[in-house]
């Protein structure tokens, strides 16, 4: 953005502070607008005809739009695609132990690339692959969705799944599944120290009770 002096044009539009329009003006005075309101002329649309410029003070508008951009930054949803590798005759353990990761995957919100690969003979059998594959899909259907179908890629077979769950959505659900955790087990100590409270009271008031049943019996009977 040009600013001020740097505004070499004869005439511009311009803008009041709050937005207001002035209308088509000199430069020169608005130059001297700016300087008696200590605020900066400064050029927003330098393709108008002529160009548009508005009075407002520069170094709080920068700063401004560097809050909003930092903040841009720290709500922007990183993308992260893991990668699981199968092979086309997986024996069923290493198959589940393969789905609990890709589940993990979507459930944190991740997208997830699987990746089947074909040694040998086996990469005549693509049928084996792609039959793998869709199974993993339904398996994991109230997890995720094909993103990208299956595609044969040299020796290997990919698709990618994507989580029904946004990342921030993902990360909620376990921030607040770690309090509500946290809060259950405050809750037991807070029951636990009430009890042995109860526990010590009673010990402490049972010697007392004691003595006042031997205070009141008949000394003359014989025990």
């Amino acid at each position: 953005m040009r600013i001020n002096d740097r505004i070499r044009v004869p005439e511009v539009r311009l803008v009041g502070p709050n937005g207001e329009t002035v209308g088509i003006v000199p430069t020169g005075d608005a130059l001297r607008l700016a300087q008696e309101a200590d605020l900066d002329l400064v050029e927003i649309a330098p393709m108008g005809k002529p160009p548009v410029c508005k009075l407002m003070d520069y170094g709080k508008y920068k700063y401004e739009n560097a809050q909003k951009a930092r903040e841009a930054r720290r709500n922007q949803t990183n993308v992260i695609i893991k990668e699981m590798k199968l092979r086309p005759k997986i024996d069923q353990h290493d198959y589940e132990t393969k789905k609990g990761h890709v589940v993990r995957f979507l459930k944190a919100g991740d997208k997830v690339k699987i990746t089947i690969m074909f040694r040998g003979r086996e990469q005549h059998r693509p049928e084996l692959g792609f039959r793998l594959l869709q199974k993993l899909a339904e398996d994991v259907t109230e997890l995720g969705f094909v993103e990208s179908s299956p595609k044969q890629d040299g020796r290997n077979m990919t698709m990618v799944l994507g989580p029904h769950k946004k990342k921030s959505e993902a990360k909620a659900e376990v921030k607040a599944a770690k309090e509500e955790k946290a809060a259950a087990r405050s809750a037991e100590r807070d029951e636990d120290r009430h009890e042995r409270a109860e526990r010590n009271a009673k010990q402490a008031t049972a010697p007392k009770k004691e003595r006042r049943r031997s205070e009141n019996l008949d000394p003359d009977i014989d025990l």
